[in-house]
């Protein structure tokens, strides 16, 4: 398989250089902040492998949270961020943007800081570039490529049993599949279907990919006897926390998300990010650090089948740092409206927000770390809402493709190319259809 990488370029905004760049990032969108694929400046849909990508400017939206602990706010300056998500190497995504759209990448971060008409364009974007915390994959190893082609397969095989649906009812399962295989063979040869066999997995994301499940096993089961010893420290600490960590939970303003819902639902999938200051204190910062460690292990190696906990509408997550590790953002992107999205997170896996968000400033107070905070749905969309932030640029390579869809289409390709399947199997597998 060829698995999936992420990539973020982000560089401090020139002084007086905000509503410049805003007005050239609008040039690049067929709708209010929905990219044109074909767009002058950065043609996403030119490239092959390119899954999501967003172009956003961050600005610290709550800039007033340290002064409830009495310290100063140290925020860093309106900065502008590529985030891209590819199959393969980021690298070689980083080496075609450059190749492809020289021009239009020089004309937006010719509004960043430091940034030079002579400077040489990759090493420049290589110097800026950060890594994630931790990173979330929906399927490791589904490409854009497979992707387009089963959502090909899907259409046709509907489209087919749409025109000969009296004629198949009255067949076996087993003769219904067969007549099914038959079609797309067919259509395969006349060129109208391709389903392409998988890329072999690269050696070394293999090799990185062990050594991290293992490495991080070792590692945590040689300090298994630290970590139980300092449990009980833990949960004292974090019960003196939580009893007087203080709530910033003011009602959000309409205007503001009024403006950020412009930008919203213009597909079947939506891009998001938060961003805010962590608590202050060693305490919180390293009980963050190991959480989001134990999150990118998980996410590696369990939770890279079409789901995050119990969530399966998220397509490519990240947490990432800021500004000395004072401040954090978590991006995604979703399917659905914004309700649904946080409704299902506070409904399934409320613990799991909990566990990373808690850290933040003004979070609802929890209880033992798992309880309360997210529960309490009205305080925590207010928390939410107060640390959103707009995308100005946002491309989806599938468009009106939920990831309910990849799945379902991955599984009707599955069903074609097995060699043989039980009535009751096919069954299940019609009903795909």
């Amino acid at each position: 398989m060829l698995p999936q990488s992420n990539l973020l370029i982000m560089a401090p905004i020139a002084r007086g250089r905000g509503d410049d760049l805003r007005a050239l990032l609008a040039t690049m969108n067929r709708r209010p902040g929905f990219a044109d694929p074909g767009n002058a400046l950065v043609p996403f849909g030119h490239f092959e492998r390119l899954h999501l990508a967003r172009f956003v400017i961050l600005e610290d939206p709550t800039p007033d949270d340290l002064a409830v602990y009495g310290r100063s706010q140290q925020s860093f300056p309106p900065t502008l961020a590529f985030l891209a998500d590819s199959d393969g190497s980021a690298d070689a995504l980083l080496a075609q943007l450059v190749e492809r759209c020289e021009a239009g990448l020089r004309a937006i971060f010719s509004h960043c800081q430091g940034f030079g008409g002579e400077d040489d364009l990759l090493h420049w974007m290589q110097r800026h570039r950060e890594r994630p915390a931790a990173a979330y994959v929906n399927w490791v190893g589904r490409t854009v490529r497979q992707i387009r082609e089963e959502a090909r397969l899907y259409d046709a095989l509907s489209a087919h049993l749409d025109t000969d649906a009296a004629a198949l009812a009255a067949e076996s399962p087993q003769r219904v599949r067969r007549q099914l295989t038959e079609f797309v063979e067919a259509e395969q040869r006349a060129g109208r279907i391709v389903l392409s066999p998988p890329e072999p997995t690269p050696l070394g994301w293999r090799l990185r990919n062990f050594l991290n499940l293992v490495g991080v096993s070792l590692l945590l089961i040689l300090a298994g006897p630290l970590l139980l010893l300092y449990l009980p420290v833990f949960f004292w600490l974090l019960r003196r926390h939580e009893t007087s960590d203080p709530e910033v939970l003011p009602r959000p303003d309409p205007g503001r998300r009024e403006a950020i819902a412009a930008l919203e639902d213009h597909d079947v999938t939506n891009p998001y990010i938060v961003l805010g200051y962590l608590k202050p204190g060693w305490f919180r910062l390293s009980t963050v650090i190991f959480l989001l460690w134990i999150v990118d292990y998980g996410a590696r190696h369990i939770y890279n089948r079409g789901h995050l906990g119990r969530v399966h509408t998220i397509h490519f997550a990240r947490w990432v740092f800021l500004n000395n590790r004072r401040q954090m953002f978590f991006a995604s992107n979703y399917d659905g409206s914004l309700d649904s999205y946080m409704d299902d997170f506070i409904n399934k896996v409320a613990w799991g927000l909990n566990l990373l968000f808690s850290n933040g400033v003004g979070y609802p107070r929890t209880d033992w770390l798992l309880t309360g905070g997210a529960s309490d749905e009205q305080k925590f969309k207010y928390y939410l809402f107060r640390h959103q932030l707009p995308v100005q640029v946002w491309y989806k390579a599938y468009p009106g493709l939920t990831a309910f869809d990849l799945m379902r289409n991955s599984r009707i390709r599955e069903g074609i190319e097995r060699l043989s399947m039980t009535d009751d199997e096919i069954r299940e597998w019609l009903n795909l259809l």
